[in-house]
């Protein structure tokens, strides 16, 4: 999903006053940055910081992609059936505008760049829960329920426009690319609890049942429960590039 914003709401100044008869009715779109969970859950940790737009996005551009794998048969002509392999969640970049050109001597804009920046940064109490891990965010616009979904920051590109006579930045536009962290799938029973954690793994050398067992779910003796999901009836034999489904922690019953 690529989301893009620009100028729109930018007449309104910051807390909604305004030109063009937005008035305080105006919504602000947010960036909620939290603490990553610890464990298996899909739910935002402890919020650390809400990041408040100054100037609304002027569009939202939502994408979604579904993947699909062909392996390459020298026996067929006119290539191989492809597969699917599953949908993938969505990607949105917001652009950020910031200004503080008429307060010069503000250090704001180089604050509020550095708190996009900080989402890119691995969060003290995930070190200590001996869980790396950069923040999880949550992107929210009023009622746009299409665009709000909690996701994890992969970059943060900043592009200071402006400076104050001491040069001290007083302008700045930040494409913020944002990954959703998907939850639950679509159309299920909310009360079953079930979470769309499966992800594949591509077997390398050195791989065992039992290892990818003890990484993903914390007890190797769970391997079975992989070997039932991919159809392994001996487990020794794992070839390199063999692609295995990995089940949601909730299936493995732990």
């Amino acid at each position: 999903m690529a989301a893009k914003g620009g100028g729109a709401g930018r007449g309104g100044g910051k807390g909604g006053g305004g030109k063009g008869g937005a008035g305080k009715s105006l919504v602000r779109a947010t960036l909620a940055i939290h603490q990553p969970p610890i464990g298996y859950s899909t739910k935002p940790g402890a919020l650390i910081s809400t990041f408040q737009f100054d100037f609304n996005p002027s569009q939202l551009a939502l994408s979604r992609r579904a993947q699909w794998k062909t392996t390459p048969t020298a026996a067929v002509r006119d290539g191989a059936v492809p597969e699917f392999m599953g949908p993938e969640p969505r990607e949105m970049t917001v652009e950020v505008f910031l200004d503080r050109s008429d307060r010069p001597d503000s250090n704001e804009v180089r604050k509020n760049v550095e708190s996009l920046f900080s989402c890119c940064e691995v969060t003290a109490a995930s070190i200590a829960a001996k869980q790396p891990s950069t923040p999880w965010v949550v992107f929210e616009w009023g009622a746009f329920s299409t665009a709000r979904f909690t996701a994890y920051v992969s970059a943060v590109e900043a592009s200071y426009t402006l400076f104050g006579t001491t040069g001290v930045p007083i302008r700045a536009t930040c494409q913020v690319h944002l990954h959703e962290i998907p939850n639950k799938t679509a159309g299920q029973n909310p009360t079953s609890g079930a979470l769309t954690a499966r992800r594949v793994h591509r077997v390398v050398a050195g791989d065992s049942l039992q290892f990818l067992a003890w990484r993903e779910y914390g007890d190797a003796t769970v391997w079975r429960t992989i070997a039932e999901a991919n159809g392994i009836d001996n487990p020794a034999q794992l070839s390199p590039g063999r692609e295995l489904m990995l089940p949601a922690v909730e299936e493995v019953g732990l």
